[in-house]
């Protein structure tokens, strides 16, 4: 049987700051994020599986990534652990604010890759990712390939 890509897209919304950086995403900003997740398998062969004809089930890829990142990083506030906006980062928790100390540079090509790895631990065994898109505005996004990895 043929091997077939499959691709559902999220968005969300999340505010960063890139901590020593040299432009203006040094400020606290956000944007209107869009993931695209594709998978790549062989659609179920066996007609008594509910499943029948799927690679995997949309609604179940949509679990994975709205319980490992969309709900997560929705409306939250994310930080590299290192940075100086820590004590803002403290009180804006304490404000009751949703906010992620993460520990790499909360740029898109840092969280594309945080997202691979935490979607490849959830897909069940004959699916495996195949890439994701990360696209921060209407003209700018990052790209993680499997193939590349």
């Amino acid at each position: 049987m043929s091997k077939i890509r499959i691709t559902k897209q999220f968005s969300f919304e999340t505010g960063h700051a890139l901590y020593g950086y040299d432009g203006k995403c040094k400020n606290v900003h956000g944007h209107s994020y869009k993931l695209s997740v594709t998978v790549i398998g062989t659609p179920i062969s066996n007609v008594e599986n509910a499943k029948f004809g799927m690679v995997i089930d949309f609604s179940d890829l949509k679990k994975i990534v709205k319980d490992e990142i969309v709900d997560v990083f929705d409306h939250a506030t994310v930080f590299n652990k290192n940075t100086p906006h820590v004590e803002l980062a403290e009180m804006l928790k304490v404000r009751g604010h949703s906010v992620l100390l993460v520990d790499y540079q909360p740029t898109s090509e840092m969280m594309v890759i945080d997202f691979a790895e935490k979607i490849k631990k959830h897909l069940p065994d004959a699916i495996q990712l195949h890439s994701l898109k990360l696209q921060e505005t209407d003209t700018s996004f990052a790209e993680w390939y499997a193939s590349d990895n």
